[in-house]
């Protein structure tokens, strides 16, 4: 079992940025790829990005040349930095977790909103 939990969300105005951190609990070593996905009540849960095991990452059409992640496997967290942030980056962002035999773990999401 791998417990997740987000934290860094908020309200910041576009051209801002934010930094999401994901913490993770219980049977870590079991994790392959961590990632960052958002959702909006008219669109379904979408990929922002994610990284392997070994640092390989892959980023969403929309936020590639804005947003960064990382991870610190030694701290059991991932971050996503969020710059040039833009009113349709706001949505609900979840962390999510892929162990090495396919198992997804989700955290509850944080709230980011970008006003205009």
């Amino acid at each position: 079992q791998v417990e997740l939990v987000e934290s860094g969300g908020g309200l910041v105005q576009a051209g801002g940025s934010l930094r999401l951190t994901c913490g993770s609990a219980g049977d870590i070593r079991s994790i392959n790829t961590m990632g960052w996905y958002r959702q909006t009540p008219e669109k379904q849960r979408e990929l922002v990005a994610d990284i392997t095991n070994n640092n390989v990452t892959n980023y969403g059409d929309s936020v590639k040349g804005r947003f960064t992640i990382s991870r610190d496997n030694a701290k059991k967290k991932v971050f996503l930095q969020m710059n040039s942030l833009k009113p349709e980056d706001t949505g609900t962002y979840y962390c999510n977790a892929i162990t090495w035999w396919m198992t997804n773990y989700w955290g509850q999401g944080t709230q980011v909103t970008v006003s205009s």
